[in-house]
């Protein structure tokens, strides 16, 4: 079963939070795509709409937008994600995932595109509350 920590960025607030998914709320995000969107329910975020924007797997290496599928693939980069050239015209070859997401991806990078009756904050804040008082 698939287990994602999952950080949620909300460009209102200028926030990031940090939400662990796993179980039928991990599977909504098996299969889609760097930009696709997803029902925020699967983090809580009952009535918001999410993006992916990246992700990375265990290893480090990050999810790039131009790599199709959910493998690893060795790209010669000159700039973009996973390689900042410290001069002009650098290039380098490196290894990264696919746009999908998939097992093998430990963290997902999404924001809040749509949101609710509620703050982020505010309801990001209640399912802590509720999982504190579960345990």
């Amino acid at each position: 079963m698939a287990t994602f920590n999952v950080v949620v960025a909300d460009p209102v607030e200028g926030t990031a939070h940090s939400v662990e998914v796993e179980g039928q709320d991990a599977n909504r995000f098996i299969g889609r795509n760097i930009g696709d969107e997803v029902d925020g329910d699967a983090v809580g975020l009952t009535g918001c709409t999410l993006e992916i924007t990246g992700g990375s797997d265990a290893a480090g290496r990050p999810m790039r937008p131009n790599v199709p599928g959910a493998g690893l693939d060795d790209v010669l980069a000159k700039g973009g994600v996973g390689f900042n050239p410290e001069r002009d015209g650098e290039r380098r070859r490196i290894s990264v995932r696919g746009s999908e997401v998939s097992d093998a991806t430990v963290q997902i990078n999404a924001k809040v595109v749509e949101t609710g009756e509620q703050s982020v904050a505010e309801l990001l804040s209640e399912d802590e509350e509720d999982g504190e008082e579960g345990e």
